[in-house]
């Protein structure tokens, strides 16, 4: 037989708790991706930085040739240099630009994960108040029954004590 104290709604209690745990767990590692992936993020975008600075450092220095009146090789070289730093000038964007969609893909699933532990919390609180209702019910319910046995039991003495009392009454007066 269970113990009548016993909460019936125990192991469901138990499984929304550890969902709950594993929701926390999940959120936890959701935002070390999203850390992650914003250092990498701050790592490309200085990549990215430094080849733009170098850019215009070379865009410069062209001008500077340009305006002193260099040779038309050393002109065609400089431009063509400039190319390439603007090539990867680009495929560094492009990585950039891809980090960014990484990174907003990451802050996507930690805020799906924090509704997540929201919802698991609430779910585990609505429990809690339903154990805490049901706990009461019960000791009222316990606390009526040992109030009835108690009353029982003092008829059950006064009656006995009356029955005592007439028989000696009826014995005293033959």
């Amino acid at each position: 037989m269970t113990n009548p104290l016993s909460y019936p709604l125990e192991q469901l209690m138990s499984i929304k708790k550890n969902r709950f745990d594993q929701a926390v767990k999940t959120l936890a590692e959701k935002k070390a991706v999203l850390e992650k992936a914003i250092a990498k993020l701050e790592e490309l975008t200085k990549e990215r930085d430094k080849v733009l600075q170098h850019r215009m450092e070379k865009l410069t220095q062209l001008r500077e040739k340009l305006d002193a009146g260099t040779t038309t090789d050393k002109i065609q070289q400089m431009k063509y240099y400039l190319k390439t730093v603007e090539e990867k000038l680009a495929e560094r964007q492009k990585k950039v630009a891809d980090q960014k969609k990484q990174v907003d893909l990451a802050q996507k699933q930690v805020d799906l994960a924090t509704e997540e532990v929201f919802q698991k919390k609430k779910d585990l609180e609505k429990l809690e108040m339903h154990k805490k209702e049901w706990e009461k019910e019960v000791r009222y319910l316990t606390e009526q029954k040992s109030a009835t046995e108690h009353d029982e039991q003092g008829s059950a003495t006064h009656e006995a004590r009356r029955r005592d009392a007439a028989k000696r009454k009826k014995e005293s007066e033959e």
